[in-house]
């Protein structure tokens, strides 16, 4: 059985900005972010006082983003919005994934404003015009539309997140997610790397197909959502 190391997976979005994605960290003191269009994603080396400052330092007021749970000391300067609780799943090692089964594209940064649209109608927020060049991401058309994706998001060492698997309504229903995602997971056998996932507590059909492709639950995480006050 494959597992996530506590110490890396209880804040991957410091752990990310300082490997494999500090190409993209804006960084104050003890805070770190993604630009905002890139990801809305925010880390603090540990919850404290002097690190939500720093944090506060690198948002514009009214922005919206999302922290990895911890016990956050009170602090006026941010507003604590809403929370969102998230299994982290990840695929074993034992797991062998199947031969391609529909005709897949590799997506580039052309591409960005249609999986921005796709996206929007699932996750509306999280898939930003620059979300794309966080890692590789395949799609399939339909009479020249984007109707389904998937690719990668957060990346450190060598746990490379599987994300943005979304489907437009009208093509459910025809294995797309599945083997999209399958595209995504292959490249990472290739390269010895270890596939995980982030999906809502509450979305139990997506929990459902990945249970079914064979990923396991490794822990649960709650995100918050929180504001700089203006």
């Amino acid at each position: 059985m494959t597992s996530l190391p506590e110490d890396l997976f209880a804040n991957p979005v410091w752990h990310a900005l300082h490997t494999k994605h500090r190409h993209f960290a804006v960084c104050a003191g003890a805070a770190c972010r993604y630009p905002a269009d890139v990801a809305p994603f925010v880390a603090v080396a540990e919850p404290s006082v002097a690190a939500l400052e720093a944090l506060h330092s690198l948002l514009v007021p009214g922005e919206q983003v999302w922290i990895a749970d911890a016990k956050f000391p009170e602090w006026p300067g941010l507003v604590w919005q809403t929370s969102l609780e998230c299994l982290q799943m990840v695929l074993p090692e034992d797991v062998t994934p199947p031969e391609q089964a529909n005709e897949i594209l590799e997506l580039s940064d052309a591409d960005a404003q249609a999986m921005v649209a796709l996206t929007d109608l699932a996750f509306p927020g999280f898939f930003r015009v620059r979300t794309c060049e966080m890692g590789n991401y395949y799609g399939v058309r339909a009479d020249g539309e984007l109707v389904a994706m998937s690719g990668e998001r957060i990346m450190f060492y060598e746990y490379p997140e599987v994300s943005g698997v979304c489907t437009h309504p009208d093509h459910r229903g025809r294995g797309y997610a599945a083997s999209l995602m399958w595209q995504v997971i292959r490249d990472h056998r290739r390269d010895g790397l270890t596939s995980w996932l982030h999906v809502s507590a509450g979305n139990t059909h997506a929990i459902e197909l990945y249970l079914r492709m064979g990923f396991v639950e490794a822990r649960r995480q709650v995100w918050h959502r929180i504001s700089r006050r203006r």
